[in-house]
């Protein structure tokens, strides 16, 4: 039986420091600096850099994004997983063993593979724009041949719904997975949280970071205190039989890839908030990107859509709704919904046994 993502654990997985408060909307901007300063505590311990499990090389380095190759051969259209640029490592597409979708992926017969390794933001970037992280993923596919399938997860899905309407010719397929694109579409806890929130304590946020969203003040204003192994086990699908010291070991890992955050460019995340989840201009065409508005019209490739059942992160309408927004006469639809939380979409370990390799089968057609 697939378990769902704890609702009291999934406000750590959403990508976006939302307020954890229903009455964050009733702040005045006046109040935001204290409300921000009195969320942050005592500073956090440092914790190691989250290790990937499958072997990969870096063969390409961009201070934005270390392009990561898993690959077994070097012919044939690559798939490019577009991890999410947020709080945690890109290492939740690769976190253990029975717990990766790399490692999923491989095993259903996709052989030339590659993955954006997002780094965290030094105070040097903190005016990097939505537009730098979009051109630098057009260096990356060319660095691949200049043409793949692209798989979007969660906050990578919407970069990679936005690259492919902006760069049609370079997708040859695209799946998306947990994915915010229409966020009037349907209602999740969180998006609503973001959209609800007065845009002076986000910038707060950004102003504390000197710049930038600090990974470690994000993660104590949402979720200060870490999840339990029964959490843990839950969102991991964890089977009845493990051991309790491979159990042990799991839960080490996962609250050490938990604790790990990156930093974001300020203006790249202020530009997510207002255009993404509080204007909705991906989903209303108004989204530019790269000198051009944004017409998800211009996808010209297959979709496969991928929700979670038991997500509160993101709505399966909230994805499902580009069914409607792309031109169906150019795009097939494909879509289905996992028995899972959104975490679990990417770590649990009966969806990626059991879903994934549908999607990989999807891509091998």
């Amino acid at each position: 039986m697939a378990a769902s993502d704890s609702p009291q654990f999934t406000s750590l997985a959403f990508l976006w420091p939302a307020l954890a408060a229903e009455s964050a909307s009733e702040f005045a901007s006046a109040a935001a600096r204290g409300f921000v300063h009195l969320a942050m505590g005592p500073e956090p311990t440092s914790v190691p850099e989250p290790q990937w499990a499958t072997r990969n090389r870096v063969v390409l380095e961009l201070p934005t994004v270390r392009l990561r190759d898993f690959s077994t051969v070097r012919a044939g259209v690559p798939t490019l997983i577009c991890a999410p640029f947020a709080l945690h490592s890109s290492t939740i597409t690769d976190f253990a063993p029975h717990h990766s979708l790399v490692a999923a992926l491989q095993g259903a017969g996709i052989r030339r593979l590659a993955l954006t390794g997002w780094r965290s933001a030094s105070p040097d970037m903190r005016f990097l724009s939505i537009d730098n992280y979009l051109a630098d993923l057009n260096v990356l596919v060319d660095e691949l041949g200049g043409a793949v399938d692209l798989v979007g997860l969660c906050q990578g899905g919407w970069m990679a719904l936005v690259y492919a309407a902006r760069f049609p010719a370079k997708i040859r397929k695209l799946v998306l997975a947990g994915a915010p694109i229409d966020i009037a579409a349907g209602a999740s806890k969180l998006p609503d949280l973001a959209r609800n929130t007065p845009t002076a304590i986000f910038r707060e946020l950004v102003e504390l970071g000197g710049g930038r969203i600090l990974g470690q003040h994000a993660l104590r204003f949402w979720e200060p205190h870490a999840p339990d192994g029964a959490t843990i086990r839950e969102l991991l699908q964890c089977s009845p039989g493990t051991s309790p010291g491979a159990l042990r070991r799991l839960e080490s890992r996962f609250r050490d890839w938990y604790a790990w955050t990156l930093d974001l460019p300020g203006t790249y995340y202020l530009q997510v908030v207002e255009r993404l989840f509080k204007d909705n201009r991906l989903a209303n065409g108004r989204f530019v990107a790269l000198g051009r508005k944004t017409d998800l019209s211009n996808v010209r490739c297959p979709l496969f859509l991928l929700a979670a059942r038991d997500d509160d992160v993101v709505a399966r309408e909230q994805i499902f709704a580009i069914e409607h927004l792309v031109d169906n006469q150019r795009c097939m639809v494909d879509k289905t919904v996992a028995p899972c939380g959104h975490l679990g979409l990417f770590m649990g370990k009966q969806i990626l046994a059991d879903v994934w390799p549908s999607v990989a089968r999807w891509l091998l057609r």
